[in-house]
């Protein structure tokens, strides 16, 4: 495979650590221990339910949840993986993530989609719509978002990363050309291979350097000795994965991930 343009940015490793059929207690304390393991980020996920095992089960919200973080922590970038678009007004979410910024001390990123998981619409209130008019409406908020940070008193500590998770080839990776720091998508290394191609191919068409987005992937549950050189090999620089079990967290396969990441940086 050919080496990606970004290939001398540093590997970088997250991990979600998924709010459900968990105590708070545990969560808490896995926070902890990814970050003295070393994780550069830190992201939970935007969901009112879980999205695995007991569909009733424990459950936890995204944004509160990550402004306790804010406060446990004090090195790693804290996120969702991926806030949706469709729950909150652009200019709340501005506020809400600007203030996340300074709690965190400028460790804040805005990862945002879409929206997919139709039982939060349903139940909470919210429109579902269709693919195409959430997509639309996600177009419609980044520009604002933006807008409202350059309005607010004080502003946010840092220049707030804007993560874009999704892969739709002709609407989602525009998006992430005209407006994502961080492409997070999913699939295979041969996949992502392809997404990145059509995504360097949208920066041409919207003049932009495709340089400028830092390519994210999700590890699955593979470990660096069968994905790690495969996924760097693609363009991915941030490498992502989910620990949650029914009775806590298992950081093994991160400890791993974070040696691959030392071995690579050097």
């Amino acid at each position: 495979m050919t080496e990606q343009p970004d290939a001398d940015r540093p590997v970088r490793i997250g991990v979600q650590l998924q709010p459900q059929h968990i105590d708070y207690a545990t969560l808490r304390r896995a926070v902890d221990a990814a970050e003295q393991a070393g994780v550069d980020i830190i992201f939970n996920w935007d969901h009112f339910f879980p999205l695995s095992g007991d569909p009733d089960g424990l459950h936890y919200e995204c944004y509160t949840l990550l402004a306790a973080w804010a406060e446990q922590t004090e090195r790693a970038q804290l996120s969702a993986l991926v806030t949706c678009n469709s729950y909150r007004n652009p200019e709340l979410l501005a506020d809400m993530v600007r203030t996340l910024d300074h709690i965190s001390d400028g460790r804040a990123v805005l990862g945002i989609g879409a929206g997919w998981f139709e039982r939060d619409y349903v139940e909470y209130g919210y429109d579902f719509g269709t693919a195409g008019s959430r997509i639309a409406d996600l177009g419609e908020a980044l520009p604002r978002i933006r807008s409202r940070w350059g309005k607010l008193n004080p502003p946010p500590v840092h220049d707030i990363p804007v993560l874009i998770g999704g892969g739709g080839e002709k609407k989602t990776l525009r998006l992430v050309a005209e407006h994502a720091n961080i492409w997070h998508g999913f699939g295979d290394p041969e996949t992502l291979a392809h997404k990145n191609a059509v995504l360097d191919d949208w920066c041409a068409r919207v003049g932009r350097d495709p340089g400028e987005i830092e390519r994210s992937a999700d590890a699955g549950k593979a470990g660096p000795e069968d994905l790690g050189d495969a996924l760097l090999g693609v363009g991915t620089r941030l490498v992502t994965m989910s620990s949650n079990s029914d009775d806590g967290f298992d950081l093994g396969q991160l400890r791993a991930w974070i040696q691959f990441r030392d071995e690579k940086n050097g």
